[in-house]
């Protein structure tokens, strides 16, 4: 069957490191960044006259879903022509949200394919390091508001996602050391492959 892989968590976990290494791993993947429409984004804002902030209302009304709609329409053009789409991206409130959750699998569905959600457990502190550590200019404000930005993120694994009649739909990939990365490499590849 064909799989939908979503790598997902909040900003800085470690999501681009692990889809990268886990697309490397797997065999015949598609691999898709929703960084990559980046571009387009700091476009509009530029076009609007809006300062360029990946956390502002502007960017939340007028980009955030749409950068999403895009990635996974290119997600499931590809999974026309390969068993396995990874798709590197927050869905902070995709995943949590069961009408979208329910709806993308119906539209798998028709594609026989499954939905598998990686997600990426960091701790807090470790994600501050790795956003400091990267230097990003999207994540300028986060770093320079960090307490107002870290109190609205929610780094709860979502349980929702969890069905027995669905094994494998939720699969959790420790990454806030080396050692937990490694571990979690092998295991998360063998139960997707297994899956």
């Amino acid at each position: 069957m064909k799989k939908l892989i979503l790598v997902t968590s909040p900003p800085a976990c470690g999501k681009t490191h692990v889809s990268m290494k886990l697309a490397e791993a797997l065999n015949h993947v598609v691999y898709l960044d929703k960084d990559t429409l980046i571009c387009l984004s700091k476009q509009i804002f530029k076009v609007a006259n809006e300062p360029y902030n990946r956390s502002s209302d502007f960017f939340n009304a007028e980009i955030r879903d749409y950068e999403y709609e895009a990635i996974m329409a290119l997600a499931m053009e590809a999974l026309t022509y390969e068993d396995t789409v990874l798709i590197n991206a927050p869905f902070t409130r995709e995943v949590r949200d069961d009408e979208y959750i329910n709806n993308l699998k119906a539209e798998l569905k028709k594609k026989n394919a499954k939905l598998v959600v990686v997600w990426v457990r960091t701790d807090p502190e470790v994600c501050h390091q790795r956003m400091i550590d990267r230097a990003s200019d999207r994540d300028t404000w986060k770093l320079t508001h960090w307490y107002d930005y870290i109190k609205n993120v929610n780094f709860t694994i979502p349980t929702n996602l969890e069905n027995p009649d669905e094994p494998g739909t939720l699969i959790i990939f420790n990454n806030s050391s080396d050692e937990e990365f490694e571990q979690s490499l092998k295991e998360v590849k063998q139960k997707i492959e297994n899956e």
